[in-house]
């Protein structure tokens, strides 16, 4: 990462003339500053009067740095690093209390954010309505989505080919009312005033499609009677 952004500076200073980039590393690096750029711009105005420029850059480039980490194809990680970002710079204006909601949080955590808790935040995300703000993130995320979890989502009309794994942060679990994790041990932190809940779930990877099903059905299961709990008696 230091060898890249010494790199990425003296780009700044010395740029290639316009449209004549020719190293395959240094047209990467530069469009990942001009992508984060203009988001940090878009964000700024979005944000205005609750975060300063630099918070923003900040959670910019370490979403960015998170994801990379990860990453075996980085065409597309500056873009889910805006999106990776904006939700955490939303979930961290929520608990400072910048911005109020009365719709309850759920977070799923399960290790690789490839399975189990990508298909729990997707069906409550789909049955909800908007009724519950849904995220997901992993204790050790991988770099793609289970394949087979995409085909059984597929397979009920939910799709999760835009999603992506995501790391755990204290943002997300500061801003959830419900926390639930799927064999994740005790890497998700422990803060007062949440609401943990630990679903004992096999782990769909490396299992094929008819062995997926009956979890992604379990998970179904317990996402709608959470859900049913949650619209009834509020906050927890």
């Amino acid at each position: 990462m230091r060898g890249s952004g010494e790199r990425l500076a003296r780009l700044r200073r010395h740029p290639p003339p316009s449209h004549h980039c020719t190293d395959a590393e240094d047209c990467r690096l530069l469009n990942t500053d001009a992508t984060l750029a203009r988001a940090a711009e878009q964000l700024a105005e979005r944000f205005a009067g609750i975060f300063g420029p630099e918070t923003i850059h900040h959670y910019l480039h370490q979403s960015h740095a998170m994801l990379e980490a990860t990453a075996r194809i980085h065409r597309h990680t500056p873009v889910l690093a805006v999106h990776f970002a904006t939700d955490r710079l939303t979930a961290l204006a929520k608990t400072r209390g910048a911005v109020v909601s009365t719709t309850p949080e759920v977070l799923f955590v399960c290790v690789h954010n490839a399975g189990r808790s990508q298909m729990a935040a997707t069906l409550l995300h789909h049955h909800a309505a908007g009724r519950v703000t849904v995220r997901s993130a992993g204790s050790a995320p991988a770099d793609t989505i289970n394949p087979a979890v995409i085909e059984a989502m597929t397979e009920i009309g939910l799709d999760l080919t835009h999603e992506f794994p995501k790391p755990l942060t204290t943002e997300a679990v500061h801003a959830a009312d419900v926390v639930i994790t799927m064999g994740c041990g005790d890497a998700c932190p422990v803060f007062p005033g949440k609401r943990y809940l630990d679903w004992n779930l096999p782990d769909p990877n490396g299992k094929p499609l008819d062995q997926v099903r009956p979890i992604r059905d379990d998970i179904d299961h317990r996402v709608q009677a959470l859900l049913a709990e949650l619209t009834t008696t509020g906050r927890h």
